[in-house]
């Protein structure tokens, strides 16, 4: 497995599947591309003498080169924040997740919207095992787990896969209450009024311009609201990009602006954006007709 002409015939053989692994994973031809491009650069500098099947490695290593893409800063700044005022129509996207299992090598943008309500561990647990058929055991050595928090990353984003199509998928009155009771708990600083609203594997991404910032977990993100408490206090509901959302306004200013991704009646995400530079570029105040 050492000639190099050798190894490289081998991975052609295997570019077609490395591809469509990435391609679901990242919901994108071009990040899929240089997915598969890191993971050959990857074997050429590989001490391939080592490697007893090849196919499994080439597997977690284009999987692992996916997850760290999904959990660069530039995944948050690629989300839409145009602003809207709101509105009463839903924002809800009908969605098959038997989508997850077809042959074709493109990604619905509907699909595509669900899956970025997954923490990057949940999406790469549930695209390798429901699609693809990895073991619980293959996808713990990809995300540095155990095979029992794998299962369970899996479980847990099939059940918001499947509660996104079911009659429930919340509608705009709903998410406005979601939003409402949220904007009530951060701003009395209520923790455990902000853990029921929140889904246990949540995740907040936010962007202030010069730093990124990543909070996993319904416990650290309802702590971290409690903090921010000042700014719920002056928040208007908005909707940022399709999805249900607020603004934070101070002194006629607008200090930061925050999506919901919501499943059911639990928040499952949340984007923040609070760079001063990008918020000036927004008519956020001239959707809320100020």
């Amino acid at each position: 497995m050492t000639d190099q002409k050798f190894l490289a015939r081998r991975f052609e053989t295997e570019r077609r599947r490395l591809k469509a692994i990435a391609i679901r994973l990242l919901g994108s031809d071009a990040d899929a591309d240089d997915a598969v491009q890191e993971t050959w650069l990857r074997l050429a500098r590989a001490d391939v003498a080592g490697i007893d099947n090849l196919d499994a490695w080439l597997t977690t290593v284009v999987s692992r080169v996916s997850l760290d893409m999904l959990r660069a800063p530039r995944r948050l700044r690629e989300r839409s924040w145009q602003v809207e005022p709101w509105r009463d129509e839903p924002v809800a996207v009908e969605l098959d997740p038997a989508e997850l299992a077809e042959e074709s090598d493109r990604i619905s943008t509907a699909l595509l919207v669900l899956l970025e309500t997954l923490s990057p561990a949940e999406r790469i647990a549930l695209v390798l095992h429901d699609v693809f058929g990895q073991s619980f055991d293959e996808i713990a050595t990809v995300l540095d787990k155990t095979p029992a928090a794998a299962r369970q990353l899996a479980s847990r984003a099939r059940r918001r896969v499947r509660g996104a199509e079911e009659p429930a998928h919340p509608e705009r009155g709903r998410t406005r209450q979601v939003v409402d009771a949220w904007l009530t708990a951060a701003s009395t600083g209520d923790l455990t009024a902000l853990l029921s609203l929140l889904d246990t594997g949540a995740v907040l991404r936010a962007d202030y311009g010069t730093s990124t910032q990543l909070v996993e977990g319904a416990q650290s993100i309802a702590e971290q609201a409690v903090l921010s408490g000042r700014l719920a206090a002056h928040s208007t509901p908005i909707v940022i990009g399709g999805r249900p959302g607020v603004a934070a306004v101070l002194n006629g200013v607008v200090a930061s602006i925050m999506a919901f991704d919501i499943v059911g009646d639990r928040i499952v995400g949340l984007d923040v954006l609070a760079d001063p530079a990008r918020l000036a570029e927004l008519d956020v105040l001239g959707a809320l007709g100020g």
